[in-house]
């Protein structure tokens, strides 16, 4: 059999990373910066209050109180300002540019809130309470490199330096079709023999949970013919494909019977449990990988952990750098079988101590999803006694 760290290996060298294209900033969340972006003026563009309430010349302010008559209002946006002559103050609001002559703000709370003149109750010294331009960033500074990944503070950033579009990596377009005539949609009645469809909802959302855009599309039965089909019509919007079921060695396995022959897509089994039949390589004329993930729903949830997830990072432009494993102690003995590496479902406490969970079926699902975390048990070990400290991959 194949090891893990192998058929990792072979993956990430067939990905490629997405070509960059320009994308309005509205589309652009979850993608990744393909250009280092700069501020083509100093942020803030200008000297503004921090707060709302008086201009004044901090010189006025040498005996406490004081009253100042208020000359003018400068709200946030204002266009032409009023200086501030000696003894004279100007009402201002938060964001406002501060009028010439003043080089202090006194917060209303310090005040009586006066609009004819103003009673101020303490003293402020020169900058307060002003923010000065260019204190944030410089103008031909830059505030994103490269390969950073545009989230809400991120987007946010790159409106306030003025950029209406930027270049990124986007999103991979991830098809998702599971496959099996024993398949039905969820909320429809069951007949014999048949089982709801668990396996395209739990890749699709873990493809978007893996900063992917996912397309799940309709159950595809045992023809193979209808498989290629399916596989022909989607990959027109398709960055990369998983499917799940159809690669076991019986009968009636139509993903591996449809693809095997195109020479494209290797079949094998991967020293790992749960998940070790296995398979990869690209389809159609674009090449588009593609992943023939086990069909029981265990299996092709920690095969998409495994291999699917560190190869969207690749097409998004990110270092693909090992999985961050932390170590625990393992509160009950352990069991593996000889020859692979199980990923046993486990619950980590705060202790630092982990458990398996109760089913560890690849069919499992529900224990599954009581899991947070997989506990690592390496191939050349079968039994672990109580105690052992362990490396886990948080889920």
């Amino acid at each position: 059999m194949k090891s893990v760290d192998a058929h990792l290996a072979e993956v990430l060298a067939t990905i490629r990373p997405l070509a960059p294209l320009e994308m309005e900033l509205e589309r652009a969340l979850g993608t990744t910066l393909a250009e280092d972006v700069s501020s083509p003026v100093p942020l803030p563009p200008f000297d503004n209050s921090a707060m709302d309430g008086y201009a004044v010349r901090s010189a006025d302010l040498s005996s406490i109180p004081v009253t100042l008559p208020v000359v003018d209002d400068v709200a946030a946006g204002s266009g032409e300002l009023r200086a501030v002559g000696p003894g004279h103050t100007v009402r201002i609001m938060t964001g406002a540019p501060v009028p010439p002559g003043a080089d202090a703000v006194v917060p209303v709370e310090w005040t009586d809130g006066g609009t004819a003149s103003v009673v101020i109750n303490r003293g402020a010294s020169a900058g307060n309470a002003i923010r000065r331009a260019g204190e944030d960033v410089q103008a031909g500074e830059i505030v994103l490199k490269s390969g950073t990944v545009i989230g809400p503070t991120q987007l946010g950033i790159l409106a306030g330096v003025g950029r209406r579009r930027v270049w990124v990596r986007p999103r991979p377009r991830v098809v998702v079709i599971a496959t099996g005539a024993e398949l039905v949609e969820p909320g429809n009645t069951l007949g014999p023999g048949q089982i709801w469809d668990s396996n395209s909802y739990t890749l699709a959302a873990a493809v978007r949970h893996a900063g992917g855009e996912s397309f799940r599309v309709g159950i595809v039965g045992d023809d193979p013919a209808d498989f290629l089909d399916q596989l022909d019509a989607q990959l027109v919007r398709a960055d990369v494909v998983i499917t799940s079921g159809g690669v076991s060695m019986g009968a009636y396995e139509p993903v591996k019977e449809a693809l095997s022959p195109l020479g494209t897509v290797r079949f094998e089994r991967v020293a790992m449990q749960p998940g070790m039949p296995q398979g990869f390589g690209v389809v159609g004329e674009d090449h588009v990988p593609i992943f023939a993930l086990p069909g029981n729903p265990v299996s092709s949830f920690v095969s998409f952990v495994l291999f699917v997830e560190p190869a969207l990072r690749k097409m998004k432009g990110l270092p693909v750098t090992p999985h961050a494993l932390g170590r625990a102690t393992t509160a009950g003995p352990l069991r593996s079988p000889e020859g692979r590496r199980s990923y046993l479902r486990g619950v980590l406490s705060s202790d630092g101590t982990v458990a398996p969970v109760h089913g560890q079926g690849s069919h499992q699902l529900a224990a599954l999803a009581t899991a947070n975390c997989l506990i690592i048990v390496p191939e050349d070990v079968t039994e672990l006694p109580a105690g052992t400290v362990v490396e886990v991959l948080p889920l």
